[in-house]
């Protein structure tokens, strides 16, 4: 069982994230931590790695920054970064904690499947350290993530979390959304949702010696409101938590496929 430090106080907490070292969501995260503890330290990204996914730098050397000796920056992914983070900087003091985040934009249901920041905290994960990734929702055509709900609610949900365990494979996915008018948010648990990327806008482009290029566009603008999922009840106005597992195994599936094959 992975277990959630008993004292907040006490506690060594690793940060790391995807949108970079310098981000602001970095910061709101690291200032709540050191509300709770002054134990705690940054291994992150020096540049932007959003979509990153749970890659690994394997075909070249990981360098690192030292910004001061609680603030590291690292020429690699989100997964570089907390290694380096477990197995290096804090190699004589392991951390009893990874936060990842606050993630520029949502991490719900199918975006986990590309995010730098719930990689982050897979790898803790895999390496035996209980994880949290933050996510904060904002208009991505040209808006701004307000932070004031994750300033708000990220203490609340480190402190109930105090002496919590929960499965070796399993960590956890929270989400902040847009503070609505007329709304109080609430925490809510909830399971991934699903929407289909089919809508998904590919930008065709032309450079200036007229050879094609594409670009990703943003996400498509979505209204989910099934609050039954952590999608829709972000979207309501309110944080969500997710609990994600490391197995991806359907398990069904798998005896379906074992009536077939013994």
């Amino acid at each position: 069982m992975l277990k959630f430090p008993t004292k907040l106080s006490e506690a060594r907490i690793l940060i790391s994230n995807d949108d970079g070292i310098h981000s602001d969501g970095i910061k709101v995260l690291e200032e709540a931590a050191r509300l709770l503890t002054p134990n705690v330290w940054v291994v992150a990204p020096e540049n932007q790695q959003s979509a990153a996914g749970h890659s690994l730098t394997i075909h070249m050397p990981l360098r690192l920054k030292e910004y001061d000796q609680d603030h590291i920056a690292v020429y690699g992914t989100p997964t570089d970064s907390v290694l380096v983070g477990i197995q290096k900087v804090m190699k004589d003091f392991q951390p009893h904690l990874v936060l990842s985040g606050v993630n520029h934009g949502q991490n719900t249901a199918d975006d986990v499947t590309y995010s730098g920041t719930i990689a982050a905290a897979f790898e803790a994960t895999l390496m035996g350290v209980p994880a949290i990734a933050f996510s904060q929702d904002f208009d991505e055509v040209g808006g701004k993530p307000d932070w004031s709900v994750a300033r708000e609610y990220l203490p609340k949900i480190l402190k109930a979390f105090e002496g919590k365990e929960w499965d070796n494979n399993v960590l956890m996915s929270v989400n902040f959304p847009v503070r609505k008018p007329g709304v109080t948010p609430e925490i809510r648990v909830r399971p991934q949702g699903h929407y289909s990327m089919e809508d998904q806008e590919m930008v065709h482009c032309i450079d200036p010696r007229g050879r094609p290029y594409y670009w990703i566009g943003a996400p498509p603008k979505r209204n989910e409101i099934d609050q039954s999922t952590d999608v829709g009840s972000m979207k309501a106005g309110h944080v969500t938590i997710t609990p994600l597992s490391l197995n991806l195994t359907h398990r069904p599936t798998l005896q379906v496929l074992e009536g077939i094959f013994k």
